[in-house]
């Protein structure tokens, strides 16, 4: 059980005077944060620090997003524990380790002392230091507790392809085996794996996937980013080939309430439709279930034939689609479909599509507490009121 953070009443005032300072230069403190510490410890950059969210940027806002609306979420009283536990879930993913912690610490804290310069009193110091430990320490026991509940205790374990086909041009899904004896963790529908590769560099880059079944099996779909570091290297691996994968990770899974499901998804966001949808079927559900997916055409919609089967063995689930390609119906209405306002709503795809969704389902009438979504790569969406 993650304990409450209070931030103190020392920390508070020199957090409220300094906490919109902080938001806007962190775009600018975090490039050089990154800068000091990989230029101190490259061995960072070698199978856990994205090259390409780095040089996007992306990573660099998810660090300020992060820091700062859980400073925010002190001074309101709130306990962040959505945001600790997706952080800490996709940490574990990674293989953070607390050492790792002080690192950031420290290369943060120079970065924004170079950065405001004399704005960075003593006070001012001391009370973002207090906001950062206490994110810190909740992430450390989160992740003590991920990495516990494994039937293993490695990071990283050798896989084998043992199948391999692409339901459309841009979309491969692959089956993997065991390549050695270590104890295997069953999945919880939802959840996702890391996939470790050695690239052209010589360095290791990691890419989260979600997995299309519960349990033992591990089976993922990776669409082609053809500029990707990573992406085009899994397209190409043949069937018998090694690669290293992690436990399963992740915080957006199935839940056991009765409560209407809606899955609304876009893109190659509908695998972890197909994981929940999975686990329904072989518990025999009859709970209300609506699947939205929205794709560019139907023949991008990469897993629609194991979807649709799915559906039809669900007897209170119904299926919606949109595709740009339809003018009647090129984009995701709500309003359209009538999704129940007591349905835990699940969103899956790129960020503009879920803050669009998010967008119309509080216009609807759904509660925020209900509304949950999975993001893949850096999460820097502030949620907007």
């Amino acid at each position: 059980m993650l304990y409450r953070p209070v931030l103190s009443e020392s920390a508070r005032p020199a957090i409220e005077t300094t906490a919109a300072v902080v938001a806007e230069r962190m775009p600018e403190i975090t490039p050089e944060f990154y800068r000091r510490m990989f230029a101190a410890h490259p061995e960072l950059l070698d199978g856990l620090f994205s090259h390409a969210d780095q040089a996007s940027g992306r990573q660099s806002a998810a660090l300020s997003g992060s820091v700062v609306t859980f400073a925010v979420a002190l001074l309101e009283g709130q306990h962040p524990l959505d945001l600790v536990r997706r952080i800490a879930n996709r940490h574990a993913a990674l293989g953070v380790t607390p050492e790792m912690y002080a690192i950031v610490h420290e290369h943060l804290f120079a970065a924004i002392a170079a950065d405001l310069g004399d704005a960075v009193t003593e006070d001012v110091a001391a009370a973002w230091s207090e906001v950062y430990w206490l994110f810190a320490d909740l992430l450390v026991a989160a992740e003590r507790e991920l990495y516990g509940a494994q039937a293993n205790d490695r990071f990283w374990t050798p896989w084998r392809i043992a199948a391999a086909g692409t339901p459309t041009t841009t979309v491969r899904h692959m089956t993997f085996e065991p390549a050695d004896d270590t104890p295997v963790t069953p999945a919880v529908a939802g959840q996702y794996v890391s996939v470790r590769v050695r690239t052209a560099d010589g360095l290791r880059q990691v890419r989260q996937y979600s997995l299309l079944a519960p349990g033992t099996e591990r089976r993922i779909g990776i669409k082609r980013d053809d500029l990707g570091a990573v992406s085009p290297m899994l397209h190409a691996l043949p069937v018998g080939a090694e690669i290293e994968l992690s436990n399963p990770y992740g915080d957006l899974t199935l839940d056991d309430g009765d409560q209407p499901l809606v899955l609304a998804t876009a893109g190659i966001g509908c695998t972890p439709a197909v994981g929940f949808l999975e686990a329904l079927a072989a518990q025999h559900s009859d709970r209300r279930v609506m699947v939205l997916h929205a794709d560019r055409t139907r023949t991008d919609w990469a897993f629609s034939t194991a979807v649709e089967a799915l559906v039809r063995r669900l007897p209170g689930a119904s299926l919606h689609t949109w595709f740009e390609d339809d003018g009647s119906r090129p984009r995701m209405t709500l309003a359209e479909v009538g999704i129940p306002l007591d349905a835990d709503l699940v969103l899956c795809g790129p960020l503009g599509f879920m803050q669009a969704v998010r967008d119309q389902a509080l216009a609807l009438g759904v509660p925020d507490a209900q509304i949950r979504y999975e993001v893949f790569g850096p999460d820097a969406w502030l949620k907007r009121a």
